[in-house]
């Protein structure tokens, strides 16, 4: 079984394709056929006018057809294309989504922050135990949170606050209060430890930067050591020194201080960077309809 998503984020569109191996009851095999980042950035639209831009339009529909010619190629079995909160929050989004039905044959979702959270939280399940856990999802134009306690779910909440909304300064002060107020008002002192779980691609980079192993934590104090060594770059040396695509070096820091402000707030000293993202969501999503 050969399964496709697209994760059609507010800083870079995503396509992954994957073969099912082999499975069992506990979990499947899955062997990467196919890896594609390319960084659009929908949001630098969105967030500064409110549409996104016929030239945008234009390369995001030649994207798509490229993406649904390589899913042919491939001759993959199902598929799941999803928009996050550029695409659903631009008042042009839900056309552009029907131009690409009609001209790809590919149905786009544009899915709200309660769904984007759950489809992620199903690749981070085995990283949840009986303890205390703070999901943290930063994005391009959200950032979703989800508190785990004893191994269940007991609160979730996305917020209009992200990397690529933050570089346009379009992330209000009353995200941010509502954001703290959040973080303040669910995570208890009887809760006991909290232990924070990042995913992003940014978190990823500076995990990365941390030449941190896979599978291990990585503290606050570093996050803030790695975050002040990239601000004392410019946007040239970032990518020059510490080998950042252009993409990514003018959001890593806005994103890092999400992080450091939710983790602060909640009290949480590590997280645990497992480098998985929507599209891994999609796919397990995938083979769980699909499997029988």
């Amino acid at each position: 079984m050969k399964l496709a998503a697209i994760d059609i984020g507010s800083n870079a569109i995503r396509l992954q394709v994957t073969k099912v191996l082999k499975h069992n009851k506990r979990k499947p095999i899955f062997k990467k056929l196919e890896y594609i980042r390319f960084p659009l950035r929908l949001g630098h639209d969105v967030f500064t006018n409110g549409y996104i831009s016929e030239d945008k339009e234009q390369k995001f529909l030649q994207l798509m057809k490229a993406f649904k010619l390589l899913m042919d190629l491939y001759e993959v079995d199902d598929y799941r294309v999803c928009a996050t909160s550029a695409m659903r929050e631009s008042t042009n989004g839900k056309e552009i989504a029907d131009v690409v039905k009609e001209k790809t044959g590919l149905s786009i979702e544009l899915i709200d922050g309660e769904t984007e959270a759950a489809l992620i939280n199903v690749v981070i399940n085995e990283f949840i135990k009986d303890e205390t856990f703070l999901h943290i999802d930063v994005g391009g134009g959200s950032t979703e949170l989800n508190l785990y306690v004893d191994g269940s779910k007991i609160a979730s909440n996305s917020f209009k606050i992200g990397s690529v909304r933050r570089l346009e300064h379009s992330d209000s002060p009353e995200s941010w209060d509502e954001l703290k107020n959040w973080v303040l008002t669910h995570i208890k002192k009887k809760h006991g430890k909290v232990t924070a779980i990042g995913t992003g691609g940014n978190i990823n980079k500076i995990f990365d930067l941390a030449d941190r192993k896979s599978g291990k934590t990585i503290s606050l104090k570093k996050i803030k050591s790695i975050t002040k060594l990239i601000s004392s770059y410019d946007y040239e040396e970032r990518q020059k020194y510490l080998h950042l695509a252009p993409d990514r070096a003018d959001v890593i820091v806005p994103a890092s201080d999400i992080y450091i402000a939710v983790m602060q707030w909640s009290g949480a000293n590590h997280i645990i960077v497992p480098d998985v993202g929507l599209k891994d969501g999609l796919l397990q999503d995938m083979f769980i309809r699909n499997r029988n």
